[in-house]
């Protein structure tokens, strides 16, 4: 009996129909959705040349989309490293052996994963604009927040990945004379960091969409440029659109390289079946015999 038939019964004629009839009708809703938009945009002049033509200019690039886009992928590159080191400094500290250890680093993780990004944002923002040694206070509110909440995620991940694993990897380092925290250092980590490394780049994308929440408290990062870019031209909605087709295009191949480290991954550590050699080890006894 195969898996899917397993889990549910396989479809019968009726049922197959009824679904083929379901995809249509899902298929032709999602279609008259789209012209009705199309239609509704057409009628208010919104797809005008006019609106659109700015875009094939080398001047809207320039000075809008590429620095726009060169902000964004600056604070969530910044955000990333920090965040991975954050990740990694906690999810120790939460298999740490040490309870008063354990449990700080529990705390600390579980609090900053219920705090909205936003709301670090703007709380770290007043604070840093107070202090006169930060010379940027907009870029650091944004980058610690990203940090703090995309870190406490990845310290979960790591905490997860370790707890993940057989516990026959602890017991063999322990068996030639590791402590538990060697074992944890040379031996769980890094193989918990392979087994987690789609779900951190997974976490990236997360980061990089969460960098345009910082346009609220001034960030100039590709929303914030591309606001600026459709109040002057007049084609706000075109501005963003176009922001938003960037920014779909990163996450997807952010997406897409998950896919295929996850695949690589499952391919690398999938074990290959061992060859049943005996009817050759009893073809070569016959012959030793005849012989």
């Amino acid at each position: 009996m195969s898996a899917q038939q397993v889990l549910f019964d396989a479809p019968g004629p009726r049922a197959k129909r009824r679904i083929l009839v379901g995809n249509i009708v899902g298929v032709l809703f999602v279609l008259g959705l789209i012209a009705w938009v199309i239609f509704a945009l057409a009628g208010q002049g919104q797809l005008d040349a006019a609106k659109w033509t700015p875009f094939l200019e080398a001047r809207t690039w320039q000075f809008f989309i590429l620095p726009g886009l060169l902000s964004t992928l600056q604070a969530a590159a910044v955000a990333v490293v920090t965040s991975i080191v954050f990740g990694l400094i906690f999810g120790v500290g939460r298999l740490s052996h040490v309870l008063p250890i354990r449990w700080l680093a529990g705390v600390i993780v579980e609090f900053l994963r219920a705090v909205p990004v936003l709301l670090m944002m703007i709380f770290l923002w007043l604070a840093l604009a107070r202090i006169e040694a930060v010379e940027d206070p907009i870029f650091a509110a944004v980058v610690i927040a990203l940090t703090l909440y995309n870190g406490s995620v990845i310290a979960e991940l790591v905490r997860s990945g370790v707890h993940g694993l057989p516990k026959g990897q602890r017991e063999a380092g322990m068996a030639i004379g590791m402590t538990r925290g060697q074992s944890l250092r040379s031996i769980e980590i890094p193989q918990a960091l392979v087994a987690m490394l789609p779900a951190m780049v997974s976490q990236f994308v997360v980061i990089l969409k969460d960098s345009a929440l910082g346009y609220i408290i001034g960030y100039a990062e590709l929303l914030q440029f591309s606001r600026r870019l459709g109040v002057g031209e007049g084609n706000l909605l075109q501005a963003l659109l176009i922001a938003a087709v960037i920014f779909i295009l990163i996450n997807f191949a952010l997406s897409s390289l998950a896919n295929r480290l996850s695949g690589y991954l499952s391919f690398r550590t999938a074990r290959k079946p061992k060859k049943d050699n005996t009817k050759k080890v009893v073809a070569m006894d016959a012959t030793n015999t005849l012989s």
